[in-house]
């Protein structure tokens, strides 16, 4: 499931039948659960909101999802020979490893 940018996962609890779910792309923990599949996706709603809401009150920005920025950490015969690749492509490093990434994901 998905929200503004926040995904949801859900398992099913077959003891108390209850689906339990948790937004997985965050540090931050938002929580949410129901007995149904149509309550389940309005308690998802609810708790992003809640969430969104309660960083409001605190003057807090909420944590987003993805900012679009990776910390990658290689070692430097790797990194070098990714370098060489790159502009042997004519392209920046950033832009030859987001192009190589999109092919494979």
């Amino acid at each position: 499931m998905e929200n503004k940018g926040y995904i949801g996962t859900v398992q099913f609890d077959e003891e108390a039948e209850t689906f339990h779910g948790e937004v997985i792309n965050l540090k931050d923990v938002i929580t949410f659960q129901s007995n149904s599949v149509e309550g389940l996706k309005r308690e998802f709603h609810e708790s992003v909101e809640d969430y969104l809401e309660f960083c409001r009150k605190r003057g807090e920005e909420p944590e987003k999802p993805f900012s679009g920025k990776l910390t990658l950490r290689l070692n430097p015969e790797l990194h070098r020979g990714l370098f060489i690749r790159s502009k042997k492509d004519k392209k920046s490093l950033n832009n030859w490893i987001a192009e190589t990434l999109e092919q494979v994901s």
